[in-house]
């Protein structure tokens, strides 16, 4: 590949023997073969002269040079009208009669006095609009603009949008190509290694590995167009690139000894031949033919593999994880960190050089690393900050270029991974390279001379194993790493495989209650074991679970105690996601941790799951993420202090047999007057909160003669033990002797106060209330029988709902009001001179000391009774609204006036119990 000084000799020596040219019929198209000189390329090789098109009038018309999917020229006489044949340009343009993946990224429009070049935006049509660049020079100064033509070798600068539809499209390409080769019988091993391979040829061939568009002019001229021929070239392809050029033979052909010795191991292993027809050449030349220079290496990798899996390619685009969400780990863990070194140092060569050392010699595990997402940023980010290191060594020391060939920096085989499938395996170690390529480019660019890393010598260290069941010291020693990072899986407790659960239980061996904590959890603790006296850094992004309701006392209190681990920095719930259509988004947190406790500790708070975090400086960060001393609650089965015991409604077992619309309660006492009494009101959270009307059959004490006259009933009782027989769960087959009666009755005698399990994060207010007794509570409600009117203010109170926030556990994000946890162990102001309750004490030092403080501190008789005041104010507020829901009277945007009023004075009536 030629230097940057040749190059722009080449170009003065263009601008010389073209200087008084100015006929277009006879000199156009040697203007533009010498014009192509200049980088070493011939037109034949990239594109056509005078292609036809046509335009929007209808006509034909020839593009003077086309270039598919990278350039149209039209060339006119000296002194005619550049608008006109930009005009012209843009008509080929958007007729249609170009295929979207041919539509060109650039225009260029000369009268050889002038060169005009015209910069589209990225997306497929021609606007001309704010994506654009445009640039005109005259033709002596040419080599003053060679930086703008930089797209000829492959060598530009891009930003790469995650919702850029030409992923998916790219995506969608190796899709089709894939299913053609497996309908031919093209399978398993083989074909994912194939399609690697052409992945790693397409991006070579239009980002300057290879001389531009080499690979696609031997694949669409060097082959039979019945496809007849194709597989065998292919392997040839493949054997010319894992040959050193010396020990190639000498008669090889000229357009296969121009491709590189790649090495590295992608084409060391011989692959059986694929046959290829006349249809999949045509797919494998689209592919050949796109243009992949517009594709991020990060993103296309986790689309790639979703191509695989039919099941996916259906939401193809829903399942990658965007950059922005990847960077918000990288930032936190050392980016950050890094950047501000840098700004410190600037002005002083000797830190900047010490600080690009320190790079050097940083080493990333990601011990779930898929397709290399975050290992491929990790690495984009820590070369980009590189070169900026570099750019201002050279402003201090004043040196025009920076020695390329001397230069060491941080390289692939820092990027370690651990990843249980083959194939995102292979894809993450070839982005790898792909990316460290698009590095030098960059490099390249800003310093003056093109390094392309072949034959490659350094390796990422991705391995193919399960993480959970391999010692991480095989694969990087810890004296040698600097930080570990990822996304483990997100496989809650119910959807683990035998083999996760297996997992789990060996990782967690030695330690109870493991069995309800989430899949990812696994990872904290190999991270934890791993790190042990080390200043190795952490970050996971995690489901927002383990920082929330019984999963915190389990996993942290191991973390804490028992590895002493610290957490470092921190991101509240926020949604995991990106911006295609139907994403797969799960509520997450990232969480930084390791052994010691760096003078900086920073929580992004989020106002709401899509909202921009806000970064607030901490002095502690416990594991429910907030600003505070270290605590977990552990799952009580008692509350703490001498309080309304509290219990979840009753389970019906019953597969919707024993319950009835409103319709089906009428019908049925219409048709049979006697079930009226046995036909009840049931409550679940939802129906709570928005006043839903559902009815069962309640049938305790019901008398069998009456019950048997009644053959409706006994067809719904007969379907539920038949349902209950089939259970794989032996209790429930026992159920099926008593099919008549919900499995677990836990319904009050007395009139009871109803708290939804489940309520919207959007509401200040969980919604609870008062239920009579022949209201049958279902498991969706968490219930007090006899519960004071004391208790439900209390309840009521933005003091225990701020308290339920911290600690309870989500349903995605909305609240899960958990007895065992956010009830049990929340400190009341007492009562009377009783301490807490027999469950025993909290763990952690913060906790303890709240209900040491509400120990023996008695409000004063007035201070109960005014909340019990200001509680019944509240009920009554309510009534005011009787044909209103409680959905419409907490809705933040709907709450009536006089509610916000009952509920702030009845939360100063209950600060006041908690001041000392």
């Amino acid at each position: 590949m030629l230097n940057p000084a040749e190059i722009k000799k080449r170009a003065i020596e263009f601008e010389q023997d073209h200087a008084g040219d100015a006929d277009e019929k006879s000199q156009a198209q040697n203007f533009w073969r010498d014009f192509f000189a200049i980088w070493g390329l011939t037109p034949q090789r990239i594109g056509v002269f005078e292609s036809r098109a046509r335009t929007l009038k209808g006509t034909v018309g020839f593009i003077d040079f086309f270039w598919p999917g990278t350039l149209l020229v039209e060339h006119k006489s000296r002194g005619k009208d550049l608008d006109a044949a930009l005009r012209q340009a843009l008509d080929y343009c958007s007729t249609g009669a170009l295929k979207e993946t041919e539509l060109p990224r650039y225009i260029v429009v000369s009268d050889f006095a002038r060169i005009r070049i015209v910069e589209l935006g990225v997306a497929t049509t021609v606007d001309g609009g704010e994506n654009g660049s445009y640039a005109e020079f005259p033709l002596e100064r040419l080599h003053e603009n060679l930086h703008r033509f930089n797209f000829i070798l492959g060598f530009e600068q891009r930003s790469y949008r995650d919702e850029d539809p030409v992923n998916i499209a790219a995506a969608e390409l190796m899709g089709a190509l894939h299913d053609e080769l497996k309908t031919n019988g093209y399978e398993g091993h083989e074909l994912e290694l194939f399609l690697v391979r052409l992945m790693f040829l397409f991006f070579a061939d239009d980002t300057g590995i290879f001389p531009k568009d080499q690979f696609a002019y031997l694949m669409e001229h060097r082959t039979r167009e019945d496809g007849s021929d194709l597989g065998p070239t292919l392997s040839q392809v493949f054997q010319v690139l894992n040959t050193p050029n010396d020990r190639r033979m000498k008669n090889l052909d000229a357009e296969l000894s121009v491709l590189p010795y790649v090495n590295g191991g992608l084409f060391s292993e011989q692959l059986s031949v694929p046959s290829f027809d006349l249809a999949m050449r045509r797919i494998f030349l689209h592919c050949c033919l796109f243009n992949w220079s517009r594709v991020s290496p990060a993103i296309f990798g986790s689309l790639f593999q979703s191509v695989m899996d039919a099941k996916e390619r259906r939401n193809l685009g829903a399942h990658y994880t965007s950059e922005k969400n990847i960077l918000k780990t990288v930032h936190g863990l050392f980016l950050d960190d890094l950047q501000e070194e840098l700004q410190k140092s600037k002005g002083n060569a000797g830190r900047l050089r010490a600080l690009l050392s320190r790079i050097a010699g940083l080493k990333l595990l990601d011990p779930a690393c898929g397709c290399g997402n975050f290992l491929i940023l990790a690495y984009r980010e820590l070369r980009l900050l590189e070169i900026e290191i570099h750019k201002e060594i050279q402003r201090l020391e004043k040196h025009k270029y920076l020695d390329l060939q001397l230069y060491r920096g941080i390289d692939v085989d820092a990027m370690c991974g651990i990843e249980i499938e083959e194939f995102p395996s292979q894809i993450a170690r070839t982005a790898l390279w792909i990316m460290d390529h698009l590095m030098n480019v960059r490099l390249s660019e800003e310093f003056g001379e093109y390094i392309v890393r072949l034959p490659l010598v350094a390796t990422p260290h991705i391995v193919q194993a399960n993480a959970l069941r391999m010692d991480w010291r095989e694969l990087v020693k810890p004296e040698e790493l600097s930080y570990i990072l990822g996304n483990p899986p997100f496989v809650g407790k119910k959807e683990q495989l035998k083999e996760q659960k297996i997992d789990l239980t060996q990782v967690f061996s030695g330690h109870e209650g493991s069995g309800i904590l989430d899949y990812v959890t696994c990872w904290y603790i190999k991270a934890a074991q791993y790190i042990q006296d080390s200043n190795i850094r952490c970050a996971f992004v995690s489901t927002n679970s383990i920082t929330q309701g019984e999963q915190v006392g389990i996993l942290w209190s191991i973390l804490f105690l028992h590895y002493r681990v610290k957490i470092q920095f921190a991101h509240r719930t926020f949604k995991w996601s990106n911006e295609a259509k139907g994403n797969a988004a799960v509520h997450c947190v990232i969480i930084g941790f390791g052994m010691d406790t760096p003078p900086s500790k920073y929580i992004s708070e989020y106002e709401n799951p899509t909202a921009e975090p806000k970064r607030i400086l901490v002095k502690n960060i416990n594991p429910y993420l907030t600003s505070g001393k270290d605590f977990f609650l552990p799952k009580r089965s008692e509350p703490i202090c001498p309080v309304s015991k509290i219990n979840k409604g009753s389970e019906a077992t019953d597969w919707g047999h024993l319950f009835l619309s409103k319709e089906e309660r009428l019908q049925m006492i219409c048709e049979y007057p006697q079930t009226e009494g046995w036909i009840r009101r049931v409550m679940g959270g939802d129906e709570l909160i928005n006043n839903l009307e559902q009815f069962c059959l309640w049938l305790i004490d019901v008398n069998p003669q009456e019950l048997r006259r009644v053959p409706p009933v006994l067809q719904r009782i007969e379907q539920v033990r038949k349902e209950r027989l089939r259970s794989g769960k032996e209790r429930t087959r026992e159920w099926a002797d008593s099919p008549a009666f919900f499995t677990e009755n836990r319904q009050p005698k007395s009139g009871y106060l109803a708290i939804p399990k489940v309520s919207s994060e959007r509401r200040m207010f969980i919604p609870i209330g008062y239920l009579k007794p022949d209201v049958i509570a279902t498991g969706s409600l968490q219930i007090i029988p006899d519960a004071t009117l004391f208790e439900f203010g209390i309840l009521s109170s933005t003091m225990h709902n701020s308290w339920m926030r911290q600690v309870c556990g989500r349903m995605k994000s909305d609240y899960q009001y958990s007895n065992s946890i956010v009830y049990n162990n929340f400190p009341w102001p007492m009562l009377d001179g009783a301490g807490p309750g027999s469950g025993g004490e909290a763990t952690g030092e913060g906790v303890a000391e709240a209900i040491a403080g509400a120990r023996g501190r008695l409000p004063p008789l007035s201070l109960k009774q005014t909340v019990e005041t200001c509680a019944q104010a509240v009920l009554d507020a309510r009534a005011r609204f009787p044909d209103s829901s409680l959905a419409d009277l907490y809705d933040p945007l709907s709450m009536p006036p006089a509610l916000v009023k009952a509920h702030r004075d009845l939360d100063a009536a209950v600060d006041k119990c908690y001041r000392k």
